[in-house]
């Protein structure tokens, strides 16, 4: 008895840690689905997936904005690169956070005809303080994680990225480049380029980061008024020329962004 409890614990906290509301849910299923009944692990998973669709396509996006929260707007110029950000709820920001979202995205494909804007994590659609792992600051709808923009051999850009979950392919600095990575990793800062282990897998091996139309996604996103803080590695900062003030060191006790653009609003 007490191993099933462990591991019901253990299920509600991996369910919150990922989707915030996960483990709620699966208290819920719990307590519908009676101690005795037959096949009771099947029909909680059943209840589960049903309550748990039912609440983030339905309950949960019209509660969220009492937060100030709202689901990012995806459309033919803003999309999630995995199903996993929608459906973890992982893709809630502030409207402002929006707002600029849907700008840079516009503004970036009239120069980049069918380039969308993909977006990593965002933040969790309710209450400020709520840590959405394995990020230090996503915790107050003001931030987000974009991906790096990628080519084709003929150069042509593409929509497609590197990995299934959008992290982990890193941009490595040059033996002439200020290599930060090292930096940190030598001071003790075991966690800096733990996302290697979060890649799920590596695709699309035929296409090649683009230093170009990098760049110019993180001056677009810079050039917004709303936008404080842009987070890139530091020798990819040099490597691109990015020099507004907005862009700068996340600090060695965050993971390391030569895999993707992280930017925030005041």
């Amino acid at each position: 008895m007490g191993l099933i409890i462990f591991l019901h614990v253990v299920i509600f906290a991996v369910l919150t840690i990922l989707t915030q509301i996960g483990g709620v849910v699966y208290s819920i299923s719990l307590l519908i689905i009676r101690l005795q009944v037959r096949y009771r692990a099947r029909k909680i998973l059943v209840a589960f997936a049903f309550f748990y669709l039912l609440a983030t396509y339905l309950v949960v996006p019209n509660i969220a904005p009492i937060f100030g929260r709202e689901r990012i707007k995806e459309s033919d110029l803003v999309q999630a690169h995995s199903f996993f950000y929608r459906l973890a709820n992982r893709n809630y920001v502030r409207t402002e956070l929006n707002d600029v979202i849907q700008n840079v995205a516009y503004k970036f494909e009239k120069q980049n005809d069918g380039i969308k804007l993909i977006y990593l994590d965002a933040n969790f659609p309710f209450f400020d303080g709520f840590p959405l792992l394995p990020h230090l600051s996503h915790n107050d709808g003001r931030k987000v994680d974009i991906s790096f923009v990628y080519k084709h051999q003929n150069g042509q850009l593409t929509n497609m990225k590197p990995s299934v979950s959008g992290y982990g392919i890193y941009q490595e600095p040059t033996a002439d480049e200020y290599d930060q990575i090292l930096k940190c990793k030598g001071a003790g800062y075991w966690q800096y380029d733990f996302p290697k282990y979060l890649t799920f897998a590596r695709i699309n091996n035929e296409i090649a980061f683009s230093e170009e139309g990098t760049q110019e996604l993180v001056n677009k996103i810079a050039n917004q008024k709303e936008v404080s803080k842009i987070f890139i590695e530091p020798h990819l900062r040099g490597r691109l020329g990015l020099i507004d003030p907005k862009i700068r060191f996340h600090g060695c006790r965050a993971v390391r962004h030569d895999d993707h653009i992280h930017f925030q609003i005041r």
